[in-house]
Order: C-alpha cells, then sequence, then structure tokens
C-alpha cells in the first residue's frame, strides 16, 4: 500500500512510526507545511525511499492532488487539524483513492437556540457526499482515531457480541498525565482541543435525535483502570455521537472528557478573551487567527513526551441487558507514556490515537475491511481490528461495572 500522509506533527509522526516495518507498507508520503518537520521524522526512519517529503499546504486541494498523483498512492491519509478535512477529502475524491481521517468535518452551532439544537454537525459535510463516494467506488473512512475509532469499534463489538439491548454508550476519557516543566501544556493539539471543548456538546437519544447542552455540563466520576482511578468528566462535542447512532442499535449516547478544573479555567478563559477564534482579525496590519497565536505560544505536543509521566484510558461504557439482566461494561485501551516512549519513541497521546489508523491501514490492505461510500468504524467487523490491537502494542481491556 502507497499512501500520502498528510500532516506530520505528533499524530501523524506516531502513524509513521508505528507503520514503519509493516509488510503492507510499500510507501508513506511525509507531506507538511512544516518541511523542516518531515524532515525531522524522515531522519528517525532512517528510509528516504520508503518515507519521501513533500511541502504542502493542506489548504489546498490541488497541492495535495498534484502529490498524490506523483507518488501513485492508494490512499490518503488526514493527519492535520479537522479545519482541513474537506480540502483533503475532496483531493481524495478527485484523484480516486481511498481517504482515512480521525476526526470529521467541523461543526456550526445552531445560529440562534446553539445550547439546545444543533446547527450543522460534526461530518455533515462528508456524509452529505456518501452516494458520490459510493458511485465512484472509493471509501472513505471518516473518524479512525482512538475517539472516533477505536471507541466506535468497541460500541460494535458490544452491540454484536455482549448486549441483547443497549440503553446507553457513552465514550469516557480520562488520564494521570503530567508534563514536568510546565504549569499548561496540552498533549495534544490545542487548536483541535479548543474546538471540541468550547462547542456546544452533542447528546443523542433515541426518541429525541441530536441535541446540544452547554460546555462542560453534567458532570460525572468516572472510576478508571490501569490505575488512573476515579476522574470528574464533562460533556464535549465529539465525533462518536454522531457516528454511533447511525449503525449501533442504542436508546442514548454520549461522551464525556476528564479535562480537570485547571484546563476547563484556561479554556474559559480563552473564550472570554476572543482567543478561541479561528477567524482571522487584523493585528497591526497583519491577518492572524487568535487561536493561531495561543497554539504557537504553547509547547509542541509532538516534543513534550521525555517530560511526560503517567496514563491514558480511552474506552467506551455500554450499559443494558444481556439474557435478561443488566448488564455494564467498560471497554477500553490504557496507554502508558513510558511504554509508548521507549517502544515508538512517542508520546501516550499521538501513539494510542495513531496506532488505530495504522490497523485501519492493515485491514484495508489485507482485504478484511472493504467498503465504498462515507464510512465509519462502526460499519466494519470489529473482530479483525481488535484481533490486531495487542500484536501493535496497545491491548485492548474490558472491566465489569456493577
Amino acid at each position: 500500500m502507497k499512501i500520502l500522509l498528510v500532516g506530520v506533527g505528533g499524530v501523524g509522526e506516531a502513524i509513521a512510526v508505528i507503520s514503519a516495518n509493516r509488510p503492507w507498507l510499500e510507501k508513506m508520503v511525509l507531506a507538511d507545511f512544516n518541511k523542516d518537520r518531515a524532515l525531522e521524522v524522515q531522519g528517525k526512519l532512517k528510509d528516504k525511499d520508503k518515507f519521501p517529503v513533500e511541502w504542502v499546504d493542506a489548504s489546498k486541494q490541488e497541492l495535495i492532488e498534484a502529490i498524490a498523483r506523483k507518488h501513485q498512492v492508494d490512499l490518503i491519509m488526514n493527519s492535520c487539524d479537522p479545519v482541513y478535512n474537506m480540502p483533503i477529502f475532496n483531493a481524495a475524491y478527485a484523484v480516486g483513492v481511498h481517504y482515512m481521517d480521525m476526526a470529521m468535518s467541523l461543526s456550526e452551532p445552531h445560529p440562534t437556540d446553539p445550547f439546545n439544537q444543533p446547527g450543522v454537525k460534526l461530518g455533515d459535510e462528508q456524509f452529505a457526499r456518501h452516494e458520490d463516494w459510493v458511485k465512484k467506488g472509493i471509501l472513505a473512512l471518516v473518524g479512525l482515531g482512538v475517539e472516533p475509532g477505536m471507541a466506535d469499534v468497541f460500541a460494535r463489538y458490544a452491540q454484536d457480541h455482549l448486549f441483547d439491548e443497549i440503553e446507553e454508550v457513552g465514550i469516557r476519557d480520562g488520564a494521570n498525565l503530567e508534563v514536568k516543566g510546565y504549569e499548561f501544556a496540552p498533549n495534544f493539539s490545542i487548536w483541535t482541543t479548543i474546538e471540541e471543548c468550547l462547542n456546544p456538546p452533542v447528546i443523542w437519544e433515541k426518541n429525541k435525535g441530536w441535541f446540544t447542552t452547554v460546555p462542560f455540563s453534567e458532570p460525572e466520576v468516572f472510576d478508571f483502570p490501569g490505575g488512573i482511578g476515579p476522574v470528574e468528566c464533562v460533556n464535549v462535542e465529539h465525533e462518536e455521537v454522531l457516528l454511533i447512532p447511525r449503525w449501533i442499535k442504542c436508546k442514548r449516547v454520549t461522551f464525556k472528557y476528564g479535562l480537570g478544573d485547571q484546563f476547563i479555567g484556561v479554556l474559559k478563559t480563552l473564550k472570554m478573551l476572543g482567543l478561541d477564534n479561528k477567524e482571522p482579525i487584523n493585528v497591526k496590519g497583519v491577518q492572524v487567527a487568535p487561536r493561531d497565536v495561543v497554539a504557537a505560544c504553547l509547547p509542541d505536543p509532538a516534543h513534550l513526551g521525555h517530560l511526560m509521566s503517567g496514563k491514558t484510558s480511552a474506552g467506551t461504557w455500554v450499559k443494558g441487558t444481556k439474557d435478561g439482566k443488566e448488564k455494564q461494561v467498560y471497554l477500553y485501551q490504557v496507554a502508558d507514556n513510558a511504554e509508548c516512549m521507549e517502544k515508538y519513541g512517542v508520546q501516550a497521546v499521538v501513539a494510542q490515537t495513531g496506532f488505530n489508523a495504522v490497523i485501519g491501514f492493515d485491514l484495508l490492505a489485507t482485504g478484511k475491511w472493504k467498503g465504498v461510500g462515507v464510512l465509519g468504524p462502526e460499519a466494519f467487523d470489529p473482530i479483525p481490528f481488535m484481533d490486531l490491537m495487542a500484536g501493535y502494542g496497545f491491548p485492548w481491556g474490558i472491566k465489569e461495572i456493577k
């Protein structure tokens, strides 16, 4: 398989490193606006032929198309912030190759009632093109990171193998990660974090459909495995809530994230000051987006691994019935930062995100997953995916909740 990787930040590096010695990979083009960054990752991989570097502006569809055609790739992997989803998505369609991402096209809040009604939902732009992709016979596999992605695979597994009826599917994410030497240092893209945490969170209910609430609502304490323990989690906008109801029969879907009081306080301050704004403003004659300034002022998550310690748990809590009895489980994957650094040289959060895309490549290359159109991870058999997780160094677990 020949892959064009657009975006070689922390997660992009993880994808490249985890893919490096897999027998199904013929070539992976490392394309980034910061060519020096792509060259840095290429240097770690020590194979210029297998991992050629290209400069790209991910907002320019024609540039992505040109690189894809130059290298005759089979799939375009989007590892950029989701603001670039549509140019990359459309480039794959125009070239006629498969596409994969880890976060779907952006939402737009309802213009008059944002905390009750959704406006443009995550993924709406992409799902609107489903029939076009079907007619062309190519696949856009959307939302195949960790959350969304692995968590959605777990939801499908729960439906197929663990429950007769599902009451609620709730994605729950918590960690005890610390970054030495920094009072505030996000371990994932701050651009994406601001987007998903400050937008109105989405909830789905069978009798109500999709609706929104206020950011950081419905706090609950969830007891995470792996020694992480109890963490307070709050509602956050996330793709799983838009994906799972399309394929999984259930009555309610939620996503809650363990952000912590300090992180929530910083996000609220950014919002109050207008520093969450992603649209450019005039600053002394220069057009600059405040959110880009925030991102530029913070340390790059890709280079924090050696300062990080702790673990992160991503997973899917499912409540329902089996054989007439009530049942609750948490299907999860716990990534230890020390282990990720030792095995792959990348920090836990980006490794835990990137390995799922790599398993996706594996399943498509070997024909174990097949499909056309715009599909989420729930559309596929979860067993081949989960069977590969331990071999890639990210074993899954299941916790019965009494």
